[in-house]
């Protein structure tokens, strides 16, 4: 099978494409990925010479590169996204452009090519906040932040896409997914390398928001089986099992590494920050997965990851700490949101 990755230099997609690529090596993969900020050639490059491998770079909203991107495929993978929360608050535009409008393009694209699978991974926060027990897949969609509103919209457009034209579309929504080589503006990376570096770690609020988090190579698992075993036009919830909450992650990073829990920092909380996501994943556990890395576990393999590896975080950190967009360790704001980089 001929396979279509958007989004593949990314954290997510450049572990699936490695992970399907040993999965299924009889099989090409096709990577489209615009290289916008956090997309890294780099997290592939061990897969350039695999002649199962083709890397193009192009924006998925340009429907003359997606259509050339599809030829020959018979499936998709959808990751392309933008997905830090903080940036959509200051801004949502292109969050609306490649969440909304790119998806769009793509999933006209992939029914004019007549592929027999599209996987369009969205997010547990579609969902909005989940203050006690967990929600399935039927419940109701109340996103908070314009990030999470602009993958229910790609969401709904690739449900429209399946009951209108037939396209054969499946919906996974994934829990807080963390690991190696994930870029360094999310929470889990943000405690890793500040306290490699000895650094106030920011924690929004009061750090009780309660998240739960899932090792990247199980959620490429999870992915497989959705590709290989699960049903057209379903939607499926992907789980994580060791829910915590922010500072409770935070100090164990910090006590793994050694440093002192001193570091935490608390700063002002983020408009509309979900308190709690939950998802009842029964539905994909019954294809036959589960996860199968305990947090203790994949989280002692990523700080060694980033600790073997400062020539590759470092530079993207100090970019980060000049960028507006992220401003570190500030205890008070006014005016229009200015975020940390504690971002979960």
């Amino acid at each position: 099978m001929r396979l279509l990755v958007t989004g593949g230099a990314g954290f997510i997609g450049s572990h699936f494409i490695r992970s399907w690529l040993a999965r299924h090596p009889e099989d090409a993969v096709v990577n489209l990925d615009g290289l916008t900020y956090a997309g890294r050639r780099d997290r592939l490059a061990d897969l350039e010479q695999h002649q199962g491998y083709r890397f193009i770079q192009g924006d998925i909203c340009q429907g003359d590169v997606v259509r050339q991107a599809l030829e020959g495929c018979q499936a998709v993978v959808h990751f392309a996204a933008e997905t830090h929360v903080d940036r959509s608050i200051t801004d949502a535009v292109p969050f609306l452009r490649t969440n909304v409008e790119g998806t769009q393009v793509l999933l006209q694209a992939a029914l004019a090519s007549g592929v027999s699978r599209f996987v369009h991974v969205s997010t547990d926060e579609v969902y909005g906040p989940v203050l006690t027990g967990a929600v399935d897949e039927g419940a109701l969609l109340v996103p908070h932040s314009p990030y999470a509103a602009s993958k229910a919209a790609g969401d709904l457009l690739a449900q429209a896409f399946q009951i209108t034209y037939g396209l054969p579309t499946i919906v996974v929504r994934p829990t807080n997914v963390y690991g190696p080589g994930q870029f360094p503006e999310k929470f889990i990376p943000v405690c890793i390398t500040n306290g490699c570096d000895g650094r106030p770690v920011p924690l929004y609020g009061d750090g009780e928001q309660r998240r739960a988090w899932l090792f990247v190579l199980d959620l490429c698992e999870a992915l497989a089986v959705v590709m290989e075993r699960g049903t057209a036009g379903a939607i499926y919830n992907i789980g994580g099992g060791s829910e915590q909450t922010n500072l409770d992650t935070a100090r164990a990073i910090l006590s793994r590494m050694g440093q002192r829990l001193e570091l935490i920092q608390f700063v002002a909380d983020r408009p509309g920050h979900d308190r709690r996501y939950a998802m009842d994943d029964a539905k994909l556990r019954a294809l036959g997965w589960q996860p199968r890395i305990p947090f203790e576990q994949g989280l002692s393999e990523t700080i060694a990851w980033y600790r073997e590896h400062p020539w590759w975080w470092r530079p993207l950190t100090e970019q980060l700490r000049e960028d507006p967009y992220h401003w570190l360790n500030r205890s008070s704001r006014s005016g229009p949101h200015q975020p940390s980089r504690a971002v979960v």
